[in-house]
């Protein structure tokens, strides 16, 4: 046996370092992935959402109201971006998701409060996600006594003592008993989608490549359009397979409430489906090799699962980040089945949510190709 050598040691050691020098997606993952998860966890992630859009249906204006809107809008936590003129239009704000709350001041409100009847204002709440409105919740709460200290004065001092004078109702909807997992369940299927079909479609190309095939599939009059979706095809019905798997899970194994149509869901799914695969597609058009392919989908699937509304609060985040999580068709797709399963969502209020999948799904097979054909060259 022969004794060790630092030379042939150190020869060793230079070339593994020549060869991560020459590979630049694997040494741009190095670099990238400990500055993207320093970045997102220490920036964009945020439990504890502020500026959360808010609708009001006001029918009783006084000097009453307008302070405890104001107070509301100093918590940092409400920012009043439209007022509508009826409960029907504050519930369908709420079920496309344009708004977060509606504040409802029914018109007897002064009146009833100078009389000492506690009246009560109706906060009604998109509670999809109990995390992004638990907070904001407590603090419209709290507020009575505070707003009922300042203006309840001189002649009207007698109310703000003892019980208070006022009190704010919340109705919770979509998710009233604030369960987790009726928010999660539903967008682990945009997770799980990314993750299987990124990676198996970013292997497709590939692996034609490393095994040698690839020589056969060119020699054929194939074009490269009918090459690329001849790969998707298969996995959309694995994708459709899995999604039915997890859809099942969520309705019986979690209680997961099913109010829209599954004709629906099914379309919206297999249009997401459709968008991821030309994700992987791309990559694996890009990559030289299978150990590329599956780096640039770890790279990928980071933001989706942090930026895309999964694990935090989407409205939480700053600007920036939410304009990373806007191009990526996981935001999309949560928002639709969510708004299908839990509020029973139809085409008018998913339409905000299906043209972009759709926009990027045409974008990525553009650049798919594009680059396929340079491979080939």
């Amino acid at each position: 046996m022969r004794a060790f050598s630092f030379t042939r040691w150190w020869a060793v050691v230079l070339k593994e370092f020549l060869q991560l020098r020459r590979d630049r997606i694997t040494f741009g993952m190095v670099i990238g992935i400990p500055i993207a998860q320093l970045v997102l966890f220490g920036y964009a992630i945020n439990t504890d959402p502020k500026h959360l859009p808010t609708a009001i249906v006001v029918a009783d204006r006084s000097e009453f109201t307008r302070s405890y809107l104001a107070a509301m809008k100093n918590t940092g936590y409400f920012d009043f971006t439209r007022e509508l003129q009826s409960e029907d239009e504050a519930r369908t704000a709420l079920a496309r998701g344009d708004v977060q709350f509606v504040i409802n001041i029914p018109a007897d409100f002064t009146r009833r409060l100078v009389r000492g009847e506690r009246p009560a204002l109706l906060l009604e709440v998109d509670a999809t996600d109990p995390v992004a409105a638990g907070a904001a919740v407590a603090s419209a709460r709290e507020l009575v006594n505070t707003v009922a200290s300042k203006d309840l004065v001189q002649p009207l001092a007698w109310l703000a003592q003892g019980p208070a004078p006022f009190e704010v109702r919340i109705h919770r909807l979509y998710n009233p008993e604030g369960l987790t997992q009726v928010n999660i369940v539903p967008g682990l299927m945009g997770v799980v989608l990314t993750m299987t079909m990124v990676l198996m479609t970013g292997l497709a190309i590939t692996r034609e490549r490393e095994r040698g095939t690839m020589e056969n599939l060119l020699a054929t009059p194939a074009q490269p359009i009918e090459v690329m979706t001849g790969k998707i095809v298969p996995y959309i019905f694995i994708g459709l397979v899995q999604a039915s798997i997890i859809l099942l899970a969520a309705v019986y194994m979690f209680g997961v409430p099913f109010l829209g149509n599954p004709l629906v869901l099914y379309t919206v799914t297999l249009l997401f489906v459709a968008a991821t695969l030309t994700v992987g597609i791309s990559f694996s058009s890009l990559a030289r090799n299978q150990l590329q392919a599956m780096q640039l989908t770890l790279f990928y699937f980071l933001p989706t699962i942090l930026l895309s509304g999964f694990m935090f609060p989407f409205r939480g985040m700053p600007r920036w980040a939410q304009f990373i999580g806007e191009l990526l068709p996981a935001t999309y797709f949560m928002r639709a089945v969510r708004g299908i399963l839990l509020k029973g969502n139809g085409w008018t209020e998913l339409w905000p949510d299906i043209w972009p999948m759709a926009l990027f799904m045409v974008v990525l097979m553009s650049v798919a190709l594009l680059f396929y054909r340079r491979t080939l060259d």
